[in-house]
């Protein structure tokens, strides 16, 4: 299930998560956030980002 989880502190500070997401699938679904809450402090990519997205699946099949 994909979701983007905000966290506002009681100073005010927010933070936005993704989850759910493969690879940079998440930038343009948390980029609303980005504008309306200003530029990021400090940006974090978790091991997700880092993954391959998937867009469908194909079977590769050798034969000898």
């Amino acid at each position: 299930m994909k979701r983007i989880i905000v966290t506002v502190s009681p100073k005010g500070e927010t933070q936005v998560e993704t989850k759910g997401f493969a690879g940079a699938d998440c930038k343009p679904f948390s980029r609303f956030l980005e504008l309306a809450l200003g530029t990021p402090a400090q940006e974090r990519l978790t091991s997700e980002y880092h993954q391959t997205a998937v867009t469908g699946q194909s079977q590769v099949r050798q034969q000898n």
